[in-house]
């Protein structure tokens, strides 16, 4: 499965993921092949990309489970935005704290892990349903961690309003791919002011500014590289922390193309100064990451499929590897030196000869200038690229 921006999509590309309208409604099925019709419409949508199926790759599996998530994030996320654009006019909407209830009556109860499937995401929607999935994240999280219910509503309220102040960035800044120092200190102004804007609106409940407040330190601490012991962040900021930073990096965004659940989980505990490893440890324990059925590479740079996850040890799962059909359970000593690098980013396994690949070689190939891509609604005559196998973009 691939990331593929919308300014690359090629016609004859199948989906990897279904998209819903705003009514839940399924309007393109997995599988689809990408017409030139359907491209405009996803312009028109105006969503930042999709996943898409390599040319030899089966539909992945889907539950009704997993069906059931999606549908519930597409038909919360535009209540949602109704109620955070009520917020940032100092209004708070009744349908807030409905939507925590949703949230912990569905995911703040679980008992087992489920699969946290990143949704399509747009210029105009990416605050919304980033709000939302931190905190669904949030909601198992704090189950997990068997915090009390009062604190758990807070954590979860908090992860919803938290980028209330990121609505009211200019476009100019929030839809740029990179940001300079003026314009990220611009960010951080809006995040200010947000802030202020949720201790004004919840000034009975303080529990969640505190939470949004101390989660932005801990992240800003830890960019610039400072440790202050004297920092007792309460427990729901730390949760806000771990949650957020694994949607951010797992989700499609606009600069750039999303990680996979294995690189978000290393760099999550790799960094247990900021992202505390018990809070991580309920992480693992509600989302499935390595299981049985997920295409890994190994170190040795081997690739291999996971045959049975590893509930001890999430990252060292029993594995089948290719090469020679050779079983690896990682979890024992003898296998002690190799690990899962990251989740197969292709199934492909030619060669990528590019053109710069080419130039670096020595051979003439002509530049050629990309055509300028306009978004919208396609006028008569309007041609899009069809999708070759085994053609790189």
């Amino acid at each position: 499965m691939l990331f593929v921006k919308t300014e690359k999509l090629k016609k004859g590309m199948r989906l990897a993921r279904p998209i819903y309208n705003k009514d839940g409604v399924l309007l393109y099925e997995r599988s689809s092949k990408l017409t030139a019709q359907g491209i405009q419409s996803i312009h028109t949508f105006g969503l930042i990309g999709l996943f898409i199926l390599e040319p030899a790759e089966p539909v992945p599996p889907m539950t009704q489970e997993d069906i059931l998530f999606e549908r519930f994030q597409t038909m919360t996320v535009f209540a949602l935005s109704e109620e955070l654009n009520k917020l940032k006019d100092s209004k708070r909407g009744p349908k807030l704290q409905v939507i925590v209830n949703n949230i912990l009556r569905r995911y703040g109860h679980l008992d087992k892990s489920i699969n946290f499937i990143q949704n399509l995401r747009s210029k105009e929607d990416h605050v919304y349903k980033h709000a939302l999935n931190t905190a669904i994240l949030c909601a198992m999280i704090t189950h997990v961690l068997n915090i009390k219910l009062e604190e758990q509503m807070d954590t979860v309220m908090a992860a919803l309003v938290h980028d209330v102040g990121m609505l009211s960035l200019p476009k100019t800044v929030s839809e740029k791919e990179e940001n300079n120092d003026a314009e990220r200190e611009m960010i951080a102004s809006y995040k200010t002011a947000g802030f202020e804007l949720i201790g004004r609106v919840f000034s009975a409940e303080p529990n969640i500014k505190r939470i949004c407040v101390q989660s932005q330190k801990m992240m800003d601490n830890f960019k610039v590289g400072v440790e202050d012991k004297r920092f007792r962040p309460v427990r729901g900021a730390q949760v806000l922390t771990v949650a957020e930073t694994y949607d951010t990096m797992t989700a499609m965004h606009l600069n750039g193309a999303p990680v996979s659940e294995v690189a978000a989980l290393k760099h999550l505990l790799n960094h247990p100064e900021i992202y505390m490893p018990e809070i991580v440890d309920a992480l693992i324990e509600s989302v499935n990451i390595l299981v049985p059925g997920v295409s890994v590479e190994l170190n040795t740079g081997d690739k291999a499929i996971v045959i049975r996850n590893n509930e001890e040890n999430v990252l060292r799962p029993m594995v089948l590897g290719f090469k020679d059909n050779n079983i690896m359970d990682l979890a024992e000593k003898s296998y002690s030196d190799l690990e899962v690098v990251d989740i197969m980013k292709t199934m492909d396994n030619r060669c990528i000869i590019d053109t710069k690949t080419l130039r670096e070689h020595g051979i003439n190939v002509p530049e050629l200038k990309e055509a300028e891509i306009h978004t919208g609604i396609a006028e008569e005559g309007t041609e899009v690229e069809e999708y070759i196998p085994g053609q790189f973009f």
